[in-house]
């Protein structure tokens, strides 16, 4: 059985301001991980699609008011975009399920906050200095240092948390006067196409934001585009990798928020019992399909035994099942191939003698869907495959350690550096340790991160910031103005 989902238009693109028929005639089946049976069908773009939508941005950035507003003025768009996106709030949490297998609770609280970012910026745009006066050296008159907006910016959203991840980027590059094309991810294009109504309904003028929903092959077009000034790009380090080098060739600004494989440091001061619930949530949430996942658990040698049978019970409390299912804690991986690609290295850790403790195959009962049991595997090599690769799915390694030197060397071993944790009760220590990790969170018996402050990696894990002050500060493009006396006309602030 099919259930539509709760779209105006999944036929159809948003291209400058208006619901546009697709060039092509190809579809994109959506199939819902908890069933195997279509959910959706929406529109695919084709390359001259991906043109139009930049076309369109490129016209507006270039000729539209929107770069021209007082970005106190663009900052009451977003509140009014924070105010249509809440009336949103249930379709949202409904599709989430159906596209990325959360749980349907567990996404109306991920949601539930989902229209700050907007409201984070449009206050932002009361304190943020666009333009600061300095003295000319040298010389008299003044020099001026403007913040503009850089243009153009392709978004590329993944399937695991649409709606969070496109705020990161449309918050800040409309405050900052961008105009934007959203790619949305295939596997998930219902929550882009949601932002899309949010658009038309507020009036944000005509090309703006336009979103389209595209394929791999078609996605690099928005990329090669000379007319797009910046890629905000959320997704794997290898098609992130690639990403960068074609926008270096043409000198192209871009962020990326990348993949991660996150430590999580048990210091000898911190309960055990507590440490395994906080590391089961924080792997079975999203089925662990989340860049932050705390997926590499190292803890002292004389606590491993103890952290692991922890994490089994724990475990074996996790109900796996149909997302709706208010009773159900995790549901299924996003979809087929993603599930094999999860299984694959269950499979390769077990063959190369890896230690599995509980877990590695399908649920009971659970025949159709693409499901996954939690698996915990205890005393990993900390090179091994399993433990420096980002599997993505509900995978823990329980790393043993000498001491704290010998942790927080395996910690910075990776070619990652997202997120991390260290779960201790003596702030001073977690400080110290925190200092040591390369990595670009860090949260005490946490690891999640704060987009209010600034969000983003090192190494493989990505390239600039989103959120807070730096998420602003990769949408605008500094200018130098020197001039020999003071302007009389009214400038911003």
């Amino acid at each position: 059985m099919r259930i539509d989902a709760p779209l105006a238009a999944p036929d159809r693109f948003f291209i400058g301001g208006q619901w546009v028929r697709p060039l092509g005639e190809r579809m994109i089946d959506v199939i819902a991980p908890a069933t195997e049976q279509c959910f959706v069908r929406v529109a695919a773009a084709e390359i001259a699609d991906i043109d139009r939508a930049v076309a369109a941005a490129r016209e507006a950035f270039d000729a539209g008011p929107w770069p021209r507003m007082h970005h106190v003025e663009r900052a009451g768009y977003l509140e009014a975009f924070a105010d249509a996106l809440e009336q949103r709030l249930a379709d949202l949490a409904f599709v989430w399920p159906y596209e990325a297998g959360i749980v349907h609770t567990l996404a109306q609280a991920f949601l539930a906050d989902s229209s700050r970012m907007y409201r984070d910026y449009a206050r932002m745009a009361e304190i943020f200095v666009f333009e600061e006066r300095h003295l000319r050296k040298g010389g008299g008159g003044i020099g001026l240092l403007v913040h503009e907006p850089v243009g153009v910016v392709g978004a590329i959203i993944p399937w695991n948390g649409p709606v969070n991840l496109i705020a990161t980027k449309i918050a800040p590059a409309l405050l900052a006067g961008c105009t934007i094309v959203i790619k949305a991810s295939p596997e998930a294009p219902c929550a882009p196409l949601i932002i899309a109504e949010v658009a038309a309904q507020i009036g944000l003028p005509p090309g703006v934001l336009n979103v389209v929903t595209a394929d791999r092959a078609a996605s690099g077009a928005l990329v090669r585009n000379p007319d797009v000034d910046k890629i905000a790009f959320t997704g794997s380090s290898e098609a992130g990798k690639s990403i960068a080098a074609q926008m270096g060739a043409r000198m192209g600004r871009y962020t990326m928020e990348l993949g991660g494989k996150s430590a999580a440091l048990v210091l000898d001061d911190y309960d055990l019992e507590k440490a395994a619930s906080q590391l089961t949530h924080s792997v079975t949430r999203l089925s662990g399909q989340i860049c932050t996942t705390l997926s590499r658990i190292i803890v002292p040698r004389h606590r491993h035994d103890m952290l692991v049978d922890a994490l089994v019970d724990q475990f074996e409390r996790v109900r796996v099942g149909d997302p709706f299912d208010p009773d159900v804690t995790m549901g299924p991986l996003a979809t087929a191939r993603h599930h094999a690609r999860v299984s694959g290295y269950i499979e390769r850790a077990m063959a190369a003698g890896q230690c599995i403790a509980t877990g590695g195959g399908r649920p009971a009962g659970l025949d159709r869907g693409f499901y996954l049991q939690p698996t915990l595997f205890a005393d990993v090599d900390n090179a091994s495959e399993i433990a420096q690769d980002e599997i993505f799915g509900p995978v823990i390694c329980v790393i043993a350690a000498q001491d704290e030197d010998d942790a927080i060397d395996m910690a910075n071993r990776s070619r990652f550096g997202l997120s991390g944790a260290i779960f201790s009760n003596d702030a001073d220590r977690v400080y110290a340790l925190a200092r040591r990790v390369r990595t670009g969170t860090v949260g005490q018996n946490s690891g999640s991160g704060d987009f209010s402050i600034a969000f983003g990696g090192v190494k493989e894990s990505g390239i600039g910031r989103e959120g807070g002050v730096e998420g602003l500060r990769a949408y605008l493009e500094p200018k130098t103005i020197l001039l020999e006396g003071a302007p009389c006309r009214n400038r911003p602030s």
